[in-house]
């Protein structure tokens, strides 16, 4: 007769716990069940036929069991007292679930344990040692009482919760115990767990955890510290839970991740995950090691999957996982560069650029009538469309898209206050935002067109108010992205510098210095021109000082013709 027996908690897929119960049973391990009284005497009776034939099964009182309820605490308790009643051999118990998969040989898991035989494996810890509570409820699990069913009565439960907060109700815990918790899923001794079922205080403490919230969680993790004569404070059974407090669950493509662990027991397995069940259930598996469980082996991993459903990967939004504002985990998913004003100032300066650089050169992404993509297609990477009214619908997610289709390729795109605005915050706290701008430049254009001056006056205030409110929030508080300002004065005084720095920022071609600018408009008689908006009462301030007979472009200057003094 083996040292170790088994307690199985069985709620559903019965015959998954016929077959797990059978290997624990043909390893040599006596297994007491306890099927929870929710399951149909007909499907109980036929899982009852199926393991008829094994001599060391054996079926505890049902109970009605619940999540959060003390029934599961009561019902392995029953089935704790039929396994120390009627296996006097057996040394360790292990609780475990009709979804808990072995993934070593039962034989293994049985001399690990007769080598330590008065060892507990239990995690137990104290309410201020562990991260694992969710839903707001620490110490004031111990502490209130919880009548209502927190998932069939939420309504309930949360309104007598806050009722005991307002009239600072509070519990008294039983002298000699200090609440502590852990997984649900230990290996006891025989005389830890005999103590915590025999003993003179059980009633006591009984009463007590019938009124905490979730006691299967701290019943045997605090009475164990009262009892044990050594306790290593982890579970053998592997089990991962996710930011929610709900256990991962285990799938066939999970195969290779178990194996690493080492670990003797696994939870929580998917019911058909047959390639699993075949490969650690099998009769012809051989000893394959011997080594310490190691769950750490795959933590890493887990981890990520928790921060990943968490904060989700940079620059990808899935509808699933709508973040609130400011919750993203990076706004985008690559660096990219937005150029302000260089469009109106330079002759072909897109074909310019692309020439220059190796990024993917766009027009105004955000222009009114359609958006501009590179190469003027009316469908871009990720099927993104160049309908306004489909991209000003979300447009900072369109721009999300952008950058996420085609990372691996830096883009480059104009913007002005001609544009949508609506993405200016969102590329203003970007730190993968590279802004560049030149303001006033949207004069250049106004100076080129053929409207009558009283319109030109209009329209000229409109887009200085709205690059106006653009530069305010690049320069705000809040603002991550890398930003230059010039204004049109200053940059048209000495372009090569910034050009200069606009390819430095992309990422040039060759690494040789610009020799030359791309060819600027033609802009005699601007200064005039702006003179003649402020004559009108329109002060284009963000153009700069630019004087009323154009900026001189640096040069040789030409000598002075000499002249006699008599």
């Amino acid at each position: 007769m083996s040292s170790l027996g088994v307690v199985m908690m069985v709620h559903t897929d019965l015959h998954r716990a016929a077959q797990l119960a059978r290997h624990w049973s043909e390893g040599g391990c006596p297994v007491v069940l306890h099927v929870d009284q929710k399951v149909p005497n007909k499907r109980f009776d036929k899982f009852k036929r199926e393991l008829e034939d094994l001599p060391d099964i054996r079926f505890c009182k049902r109970r009605h069991c619940e999540w959060g309820k003390w029934s599961l605490v009561a019902a392995s308790q029953d089935a704790s007292e039929l396994m120390l009643e009627t296996f006097p051999s057996v040394q360790h118990v292990y609780l475990a679930s009709g979804a808990c998969l072995p993934l070593r040989p039962v034989r293994e898991l049985v001399e690990y344990l007769e080598k330590r035989p008065k060892t507990d494996f239990i995690e137990s810890a104290t309410i201020r040692d562990v991260p694992w509570t969710v839903g707001g409820l620490d110490m004031e699990r111990f502490t209130l009482r919880f009548p209502f069913s927190w998932k069939t009565q939420r309504r309930l439960f949360d309104r007598y919760v806050r009722l005991q907060r307002r009239l600072k109700f509070r519990r008294k815990i039983p002298d000699g115990i200090t609440p502590h918790m852990g997984s649900q899923w230990w290996c006891l001794t025989r005389q830890t767990l005999s103590a915590i079922l025999e003993g003179p205080e059980r009633e006591k403490y009984d009463a007590y955890f019938k009124r905490v919230w979730i006691p299967d969680e701290s019943y045997y993790q605090t009475l164990a510290r009262c009892f044990s004569v050594n306790i290593e404070s982890r579970s053998l059974t592997l089990s991962k839970f996710d930011l929610m407090g709900k256990p991962h669950i285990f799938y066939d493509d999970h195969l290779p991740l178990l194996k690493r662990s080492d670990c003797f027991v696994a939870r929580k397995v998917w019911v058909n995950a047959d390639k699993l069940y075949d490969k650690f259930l099998s009769k012809e598996r051989i000893e394959e090691c011997r080594s310490e469980p190691d769950p750490a082996k795959i933590d890493r991993i887990f981890s990520q999957a928790v921060m990943r459903r968490k904060v989700g990967r940079p620059g990808l939004v899935n509808q699933c996982r709508f973040p609130r504002e400011g919750s993203e985990h990076g706004l985008s998913a690559a660096p990219y560069t937005v150029l302000e004003g260089f469009s109106d100032l330079f002759v072909d300066f897109e074909d310019w650029l692309e020439k220059s650089t190796t990024a993917c050169i766009h027009g105004h992404i955000f222009d009114k009538e359609r958006a501009q993509f590179a190469g003027r297609g009316k469908v871009f990477a990720g099927c993104l469309s160049d309908d306004p009214v489909l991209r000003d619908y979300a447009p900072t997610d369109f721009l999300r898209n952008l950058i996420w289709n085609t990372r691996g390729e830096k883009q480059v795109f104009q913007f002005g206050p001609r544009d949508t605005q609506d993405t200016s915050w969102f590329m203003a706290k970007d730190v993968n935002a590279s802004i560049i701008v030149v303001t006033g430049a949207w004069a250049v254009p106004l100076f080129h067109s053929n409207r009558s001056f009283s319109e030109i006056r209009e329209i000229a205030a409109e887009q200085q108010r709205i690059e106006s409110d653009h530069v305010d929030i690049l320069r705000s508080y809040y603002a991550k992205a890398r930003v230059q300002i010039y204004t049109l004065a200053e940059f048209v005084q000495s372009p090569t510098e910034p050009m200069q720095r606009v390819i430095d920022e992309i990422g040039p071609r060759t690494m040789r210095r610009i020799t030359e600018a791309p060819r600027m408009v033609d802009l005699t008689g601007f200064g005039k021109f702006l003179q003649n908006l402020k004559n009108q009462g329109m002060h284009p301030y963000l153009v700069g000082d630019f004087p009323i007979e154009g900026i001189e472009r640096p040069g040789p200057k030409r000598p002075r013709k000499p002249y006699l003094v008599n």
